[in-house]
């Protein structure tokens, strides 16, 4: 049986693993120009959390971190960031339960950005109840809550729960 926990200080090196190990799937599916390898360097992550991205994760019986995921509060809003699972994990629920645990922590409105060829990433969230955005307010919301280079604002699309009226 798994748990959901807070991620600390001594994850970064499981944060780090999970992260490009599944981002993996993303190698020629988003734009070549895009594409880093490793995808999050040790110096991004450093970056991520030092502006307020706060990460919880999924432990599986044996106390190992097999998915991650944070949330950073920007605005008037908080933001879904960095949803991976390891691979040999996927299919299994974990993101899912990572999703519902935060997202029920929150009142405010709660928007993910992701890539736009990222067919399956989109799926998840529909799925979890997530309304893609239209094309003008993505653009919008990419500039206002996310910073992020424009290349990747065209290359995006964003999420949100509840939806925008």
């Amino acid at each position: 049986m798994g748990k959901i926990r807070p991620c600390r200080d001594d994850d970064r090196e499981a944060i780090f693993a999970i992260v490009n190990a599944a981002a993996e799937k993303y190698r020629g599916v988003i734009p070549a120009d895009r594409w880093h390898d490793p995808y999050m360097s040790r110096e991004e992550l450093d970056g991520e959390i030092a502006a307020g991205v706060a990460f919880s994760g999924y432990e599986d019986g044996d106390g190992q971190l097999i998915g991650v995921m944070g949330v950073q509060p920007v605005k008037d809003v908080v933001l879904i960031r960095h949803a991976y699972v390891l691979p040999s994990a996927q299919g299994r629920g974990v993101g899912g339960k990572l999703l519902a645990h935060l997202t029920t922590e929150t009142s405010e409105r709660i928007l993910i950005g992701t890539w736009a060829t990222a067919e399956w990433a989109i799926g998840f969230y529909r799925k979890h109840g997530f309304v893609q955005v239209t094309p003008e307010l993505k653009d919008r919301l990419l500039q206002t809550y996310w910073n992020i280079p424009e290349r990747q604002v065209a290359t995006s699309v964003v999420l949100a729960k509840p939806p925008f009226e």
